[in-house]
């Protein structure tokens, strides 16, 4: 069991905040909603315009713990084989021999996930539910950790495909990034080029603790209120006539578990009712689909309405 006053985790969370606020500038919250979903390993989907630093962060992620990272150009001839790879015909050898497709990696960035057609997208759905990948036949596991980050441009831009109900499930968060603050922005425009600033970014944890920080979120205590008040959200969710359908028991999971993350980043042993609020708006509106024009649209008005039907614990 974790103790709250330890003084080792917070410190070890503080410096991996500040090494990723050098990159990120303005965006705290962002930054940790991004830790929480590595922490309760999840994947993550960064929907924004373009500029904002989406790709950046994806590869922060990957600086920071040290990890092994790749990058996939999603585009409209994508092909399936081109992410997971494919079996090669070798003269010298007499025989086929696998190349691996950049998916083998420990940090997996899709960008513009979106601008491929649904059958490449496709194959990342192995890859994110069970971590592994079955090629030819055959199953090949995938590297621990394995996080996937994917950027997605709105809908509206031209180019897009509608990422489906299966694929959006598979992410444990969807975030956005927004345009920075007057101050933020200032800065980033007076400043090095933050790409210079990553590329000599050293790691601020060893990989191996990246994992022994998501099996201490799996020894974050949850009350039973907690659990009551995770399930009541996800009733009202299935009783409200504003949505098609309401959350599986999947989504409740990854409420969970991010709840625990995020109260591990807090520096506590136990999830408390504000965790859960503050990883709703992340975890649940890419899971809902509106009925008709009315009710909520936002991923923010989705997770108020929902919040004010479920009374607090």
């Amino acid at each position: 069991m974790l103790k709250e006053s330890g003084p080792q985790t917070p410190s070890k969370l503080e410096i991996l905040l500040g090494r990723a606020a050098e990159v990120i500038v303005g965006k705290e919250h962002e930054l940790r909603l991004a830790l929480a979903c590595l922490f309760a390993g999840g994947h993550l989907l960064i929907e924004d315009l373009p500029g904002v630093g989406k790709t950046t962060l994806a590869h922060l992620l990957a600086r920071l713990f040290g990890l092994h990272y790749s990058r996939i150009q999603f585009t409209s001839d994508l092909l399936p084989a081109d992410i997971v790879g494919v079996s090669v015909f070798e003269r010298r050898n007499e025989g086929f021999h696998f190349h691996p497709g950049p998916i083998f990696a420990q940090v997996v960035l899709a960008d513009e996930i979106n601008r491929a057609t649904p059958k490449a997208q496709s194959a990342l759905l192995e890859a994110m539910e069970e971590r592994q990948v079955t090629v030819e036949g055959q199953t090949r596991a995938l590297p621990e950790p394995f996080f996937v980050v994917a950027t997605q441009n709105p809908a509206f831009q031209i180019g897009t495909f509608p990422l489906p109900e299966s694929q959006l499930d598979r992410f444990l968060m969807r975030i956005q990034l927004g345009y920075p603050s007057a101050s933020a922005e200032k800065v980033l425009l007076a400043g090095e080029d933050r790409r210079r600033i990553l590329e000599r970014l050293q790691p601020a944890l060893p990989p191996s603790e990246l994992q022994n920080l998501q099996r201490q979120v799996e020894q974050i205590h949850l009350a039973r209120s907690i659990i009551e008040y995770c399930h009541r959200i996800l009733v009202f969710s299935r009783r409200s006539t504003r949505f098609l359908h309401g959350l599986s028991p999947r989504a409740g999971l990854g409420i969970l578990h991010s709840a625990r993350a995020w109260a591990l980043i807090a520096g506590r042993s136990f999830v408390i009712p504000e965790d859960v609020q503050a990883v709703l708006p992340a975890c649940v509106p890419h899971r809902l689909v509106g009925r008709g024009d009315e009710g909520p649209a936002g991923p923010g008005q989705i997770a108020e309405y929902l919040l004010q039907g479920v009374p607090v614990p």
